[in-house]
């Protein structure tokens, strides 16, 4: 399966509308990770600043023909001084946006959320994975199945209220939100689907803002009409939801690469919840995935200036 090349075209618009925004890239020392920030650049979606072993950079620019004296470039001396350098320039003003490179989530992450030296907020970071897959006629929005391991009811609520806050900010004004299990009743045995029922009343009274929430819903009713129908579910979510939340990493993570390499799905991964958009990707995407997530940080970046 071929994916599409356009499936972000709309989002990488309206980032190229917003005109460039400072970029920390933190140890672009791959192929994939130093053409995804000079594409961003060359795209007018980010001003990347490049924070690396500057001979290590060297080499592999000179070997993909690229000239580093477009961009600012930050000598440090490894991938974990990389990260927290990249950190800093969020945290002094200096960039509205922060990109991993090629090191290790948890290195990177570690960086991010050092209490004294990161950027965290008073909310979960989570990740949420930004999805078009050809026969679905919106983007899916799945969450989290890259940082938080086994999240909490109060985990959550956070991982929720960040992926309608990035849907809201990519236009999608009252986001529906299905909240995943494998059934669509309440089971005392099964746990994610005492938080979805526990999700949903906390939506009614306020505690989550923004969105449409409805679970536990299996993936096949959440997914499909026609799957509800058959199981008598009535549900203003159920066959056309935006955001699936997901119960714990290990699900998400397997949907998420179920829907990439067998569905040919496109995708782009942002991290919400810390002081700027985190473009977290992993080290195997390509160059065009971390393009269409540095647009996604864009659009949010500016949608967090106007607000």
């Amino acid at each position: 399966m071929t994916r599409d090349e356009h499936a972000f075209a709309d989002i990488i618009e309206q980032a190229q509308a917003n005109g460039p925004r400072p970029m920390a890239v933190a140890h672009p020392c791959s192929t994939e990770a130093l053409l995804g920030a000079v594409e961003a650049a060359e795209q007018g979606i980010a001003t990347p600043i490049l924070v690396a072993p500057r001979s290590k950079l060297q080499k592999l620019a000179a070997t993909l023909d690229i000239d580093l004296g477009r961009f600012e470039v930050i000598d440090v001396e490894h991938s974990h001084a990389a990260a927290e350098r990249a950190v800093a320039l969020v945290r002094e003003g200096f960039a509205d946006m922060l990109m991993k490179g090629s090191l290790h989530t948890d290195e990177f992450m570690a960086a991010v959320l050092d209490r004294s030296k990161g950027i965290r907020t008073d909310r979960r970071v989570s990740h949420v994975f930004v999805m078009k897959v050809e026969s679905y006629p919106r983007y899916l929005f799945i969450t989290d199945a890259a940082i938080n391991i086994e999240p909490d009811l109060e985990a959550k609520r956070d991982i929720c209220q960040n992926a309608i806050e990035l849907c809201q900010a990519l236009g999608i004004a009252l986001p529906k939100v299905a909240i995943l299990s494998a059934v669509e009743t309440i089971s005392p045995k099964i746990r994610s689907t005492l938080d979805a029922a526990a999700l949903c009343k906390m939506a009614d009274r306020g505690q989550i803002k923004g969105g449409v929430l409805d679970g536990p819903l299996a993936f096949d009713n959440a997914i499909s009409h026609e799957a509800a129908d058959t199981k008598g579910i009535i549900s203003p979510v159920a066959g056309e939801p935006d955001i699936l939340l997901v119960p714990d990493l290990e699900s998400g993570n397997m949907l998420a690469k179920q829907l990439t390499y067998l569905a040919a799905a496109a995708s782009a991964g942002i991290v919400m919840g810390a002081r700027v958009p985190i473009v977290l990707t992993s080290r195997a995407d390509d160059a065009a995935g971390r393009l269409a997530s540095a647009a996604v940080a864009n659009v949010l970046a500016a949608h967090h200036k106007k607000a």
